[in-house]
């Protein structure tokens, strides 16, 4: 990740605008940000989601609150509770993440 071309500055994440995203079940809510080619992310998803695709996008994620279930589709998996974090790069390992008590993420991608 080069991160060149982003000047210092602050991120009051109650004030960016929530989008939700549908999932095979429940509801994903990102606040997004762009900063030059890199994308930041609050997501808060509800109890009982369940990511309706597989992602082969890179990400940095780290859990803040609940806990998160990840599957790769070579079928391992992992859970995530506050302060883990995972990494993965672009097209390297398909995954897809569900989580039934509901979860805050910091993401960079």
């Amino acid at each position: 990740m080069d991160m060149t071309g982003i000047p210092f500055g602050t991120t009051d994440w109650s004030s960016v605008e929530p989008t939700r995203h549908s999932g095979e079940a429940g509801v994903a809510t990102w606040r997004t940000c762009h900063f030059d080619a890199i994308r930041v992310r609050m997501v808060d998803y509800s109890p009982g989601y369940v990511a309706d695709h597989w992602c082969g996008k890179g990400h940095i994620l780290l859990c803040l609150e609940g806990e998160l279930h990840t599957e790769l589709k070579d079928g391992r998996t992992f859970l995530l509770r506050p302060g883990m974090s995972y990494q993965v790069a672009d097209n390297a390992e398909p995954h897809r993440s569900s989580t039934p008590v509901g979860a805050k993420l910091f993401i960079l991608d």
